[in-house]
């Protein structure tokens, strides 16, 4: 089988480039930035090499570097963002700090199209994010393309098969980003065979490898990332998997009911805990963010040790994601921006092995798989919903009563959306709660009551979003219900920050 390897300087998009290659029909793995020249002549089938971006300047002594002998082997390569300024500082370019930086959306004018911009318009717009700049290119390099502060925004050697450019053609912002990356994978030869169906077949043979003929639990919490990971890992295990459903008090209205109906009496090992009252003790106190994390992912862990304990169980089966790992900054250059309660939030030392079989892939590659494996539609196209539950959408301390107040305000928005037929168009749609209050009128009276953001937001990976323009009258309609339908409430506000620079989530 033909792939694509990208090496991981630390940027935050480094996996998009990864899923974007997949989705062109290329299998496609993320390595170290570091791994030996040699490691890579011996795979089978590797036609192309990608040098992902990073946060680090190329001539720092503390950047991530390549591998000595990475440049001398016969195999087209394509440097993007860091990557691209890389290839250069160490082929007998100059790299320097460019005198303004390049964030966000940026005109590309194309000076000469070659093979790897062919096809696209003179002046397109890219995504950028970078002030660094190449200022000098190696003997044997071309200019492709400019903007205003980046004199060499692309640049190609063609004899050599090697490659640059300074946007990110893997985030969608950049209007012709995938033709990039086409032509590249054209240029490497590499055959377009891969589907989302051999990785189902990799992945139960991969499961059965880690874990061998150990049992093992599953953190099942009914959102189709842990859904997924427990029917893929099922096949592997069979009767050896147990599905655990913690209720911590802070999931989504009637959750614990609708799991009990999903999953109960089917061919899976499934039980509830209700340990409600355990994660609100643990958070009494708690109003950082970072805290929060960690406290209800020390907790889940308790929990599943207690119960891995009663079923003879070594290893814990978590549905983590890609977009999970790089916010919580695991990979070796990635900057931490939040601590996901199952990755970031784990306690150094646990009892149980922890295997994730989605760690690779983003949501949208999940929900394909769900739809193989015949999971539930409902599953499948729900709206995201955080591993911490409701104690990352309540601000400040975490208490039943506020868990409520924003549970019942994040269950009038889906029904809103889904009353408008408009459910499956969004990424996500919920409810936060402020940790203080605003005035109001009621009944012709003062009122003095929490305010409760909504926000609604569109995205295809989670690694970068929109927020949504929803139509004033359904804004209206969730509003005027939330204030009339939860007393506690009078005043609701719409959040219209972009990600970045904000998160998809408020802590």
């Amino acid at each position: 089988m033909d792939e694509v390897i990208v090496l991981d300087f630390g940027g935050q998009y480094c996996h998009l480039i990864s899923r974007r290659i997949r989705e062109l029909g290329v299998y496609c793995e993320v390595l170290p930035s570091d791994t030996s020249a040699g490691e890579l002549r011996n795979r089978d089938g590797l036609k192309g090499v990608i040098l992902s971006g990073g946060a680090a300047s190329v001539y720092d002594d503390e950047s991530p570097q390549c591998s000595e002998g990475l440049f001398e082997l016969e195999l087209p390569m394509l440097g993007i963002c860091y990557g691209h300024q890389l290839i250069a500082h160490h082929t007998g370019g100059k790299v320097k700090s460019g005198d303004a930086g390049e964030y966000g959306l940026t005109e590309l004018t194309i000076k000469d199209s070659g093979k790897l911009l062919e096809g696209l318009k003179k002046k397109t717009r890219v995504w950028m994010n970078h002030k660094d700049i190449v200022e000098k290119l190696p003997e044997g390099y071309s200019v492709l393309a400019s903007t205003d502060h980046s004199p060499v925004a692309a640049y190609a050697n063609d004899k050599r098969k090697i490659y640059g450019v300074q946007f990110h053609p893997e985030v969608t912002h950049t209007e012709d980003g995938m033709k990039v990356l086409e032509n590249f994978i054209a240029l490497c030869g590499a055959s377009r065979d891969w589907s989302m169906a051999d990785f189902i077949d990799k992945s139960v043979v991969e499961a059965k490898e880690v874990i061998g003929d150990r049992k093992a639990i599953i953190g099942l919490s009914g959102g189709v990332d842990s859904s997924t990971a427990a029917v893929l890992v099922s096949k592997a295990l069979g009767d050896r998997l147990t599905a655990v459903y913690v209720d911590t008090g802070l999931m989504r209205y009637r959750e614990t009911e609708f799991m009990d109906e999903t999953f109960s009496g089917k061919e899976m090992n499934f039980i509830i805990v209700d340990a409600a009252d355990r994660f609100f003790k643990a958070l009494e106190g708690v109003t950082d963010p970072e805290l929060k994390r960690k406290v209800i992912g020390g907790t889940f862990i308790e929990v599943f040790e207690e119960e891995a304990e009663k079923v003879g169980a070594e290893v814990l089966i978590q549905g983590t994601i890609y977009s999970d790992r790089i916010e919580s900054g695991v990979t070796k250059h990635s900057d931490n921006i939040k601590s996901h309660h199952n990755v970031g939030g784990l306690p150094e030392e646990m009892k149980l092995d922890v295997y994730e079989p989605l760690r690779d892939l983003y949501k949208d590659e999940v929900r394909e798989i769900a739809r193989q494996l015949k999971l539930p539609e409902e599953i499948i196209t729900r709206h995201v919903f955080p591993g911490p539950g409701l104690g990352i959408r309540v601000l400040g301390e975490v208490t039943p009563e506020k868990a409520d107040i924003c549970r019942r305000a994040g269950y009038i928005v889906e029904e809103e959306l889904k009353r408008a037929g408009v459910y499956e168009e969004y990424w996500m749609g919920f409810a936060v709660l402020l940790p203080v209050k605003s005035v109001g009128i009621q009944g012709d009276s003062r009122s003095y009551k929490y305010p409760v953001v909504v926000r609604v937001i569109e995205s295809k990976d989670a690694m970068t979003a929109n927020f949504s323009k929803v139509p004033y009258e359904l804004l209206e309609a969730i509003s005027t219900r939330i204030t009339n339908e939860i007393a506690e409430v009078n005043r609701v506000v719409y959040d219209i920050t972009n990600k970045p620079p904000a998160t998809m989530e408020w802590e």
